[in-house]
């Protein structure tokens, strides 16, 4: 029977770059670029195991941890749980206490190699923003909202989800196509919820599925990045299943758009996102005040809607 491995991993961050390592020489997989970290011991809180390994690796004390993700690869010579913690914080200067080398890598650019496989998903998904903007036509006007649109591209928003329910196709089309076209010009990407032929007609990068849509689909769409809004267990299960690259999670706090329907909380939030594999925004009620909160309870970030445009200097 193969032995079944429990690990805790770090993902040091520094801006956008994060810290990998090589794995030293006498280990399977000797040089092979990694996140640091290693295995839980017997009876060993996971953040206590990823504490002790960082200090043990690195030479550091570790200050601030929130939880990540917790995913599985099945190699030659064990089953892995992987328990990957985002490291904001530390003390002390890193330090190769095992012959390793460090490299602060770029996600998505190709720097380091070779890769030990279990960590591709991971890259892609540190190619996700902290905040998930989403647009918001309807609200503004067309001429307030891409000239807003534009300025927040020009200053970094790199993420845009597009949904405009309301507006008929043609609008959306002839709208989207515009904002697509301010997402590329600033190297963003935009992804469009629910509809998979007009995200290919306005040439987004992705779409994100709808919470009916993610039940019923039977294989991951062909895109690049590909979404899903999830409200329960179930839901967020079967994201898992497609493989998707995120989910939205909602309603965390109670919404303006959806006046009256119960929010789930925080804590309940921390509990449906528990071992979960794939990352998530939360939604509902969100300011960027709750992206620090989002992030203790296990999130990618927060996704945002009203705030995401306001203050804006045009609208």
């Amino acid at each position: 029977m193969k032995t079944v491995v429990h690990a805790a991993v770090g993902v040091l961050r520094k801006g956008r770059q994060v810290l990998l390592a090589s794995r030293p020489e006498g280990k399977v997989y000797a040089g092979y670029w990694e996140f640091p970290g290693g295995k839980v011991e017997p009876g060993e809180a996971v953040v206590d195991a990823l504490a002790r390994e960082l200090h043990e690796e690195l030479g550091i004390t570790v200050t601030h941890v929130t939880p990540w993700l917790t995913r599985t690869h099945d190699y030659p010579h064990a089953f892995v749980h992987l328990h990957f913690y985002m490291v904001w914080d530390w003390q002390g200067e890193l330090h190769p206490h095992e012959g390793q080398q460090f490299a602060w890598h770029t996600p998505g650019v190709p720097d380091v190699a070779p890769m030990l496989p279990a960590n591709f998903p991971l890259l892609k998904a540190l190619q996700l923003p902290d905040v998930l903007s989403i647009s918001a036509v309807q609200r503004m006007g067309e001429d307030a909202f891409l000239r807003c649109l534009a300025e927040r591209a020009a200053a970094g928003l790199d993420w845009l989800q597009w949904r405009e329910k309301n507006l008929d196709e043609n609008e959306q089309l002839r709208i989207g196509r515009k904002a697509c076209r301010i997402m590329h010009e600033h190297g963003g990407r935009m992804i469009v919820h629910g509809a998979e032929k007009l995200a290919r007609a306005m040439g987004a990068d992705g779409m994100q599925l709808s919470g009916a849509q993610v039940r019923q689909c039977s294989s991951r769409p062909e895109f690049e990045w590909v979404g899903a809004s999830c409200h329960d267990a179930a839901e967020l299960a079967r994201a898992a299943e497609l493989q998707l690259d995120y989910v939205l999670l909602s309603p965390v706090k109670p919404t303006a758009s959806h006046p009256g329907e119960p929010a789930m909380g925080w804590e309940s939030f921390a509990a449906l996102l528990r071992d979960y594999s794939v990352p998530a925004f939360a939604l509902g009620g969100m300011t960027l005040d709750d992206l620090g909160q989002a992030r203790e309870q296990g999130a990618q970030g927060i996704a945002l809607l009203r705030e995401a445009w306001a203050p804006c200097s045009v609208a």
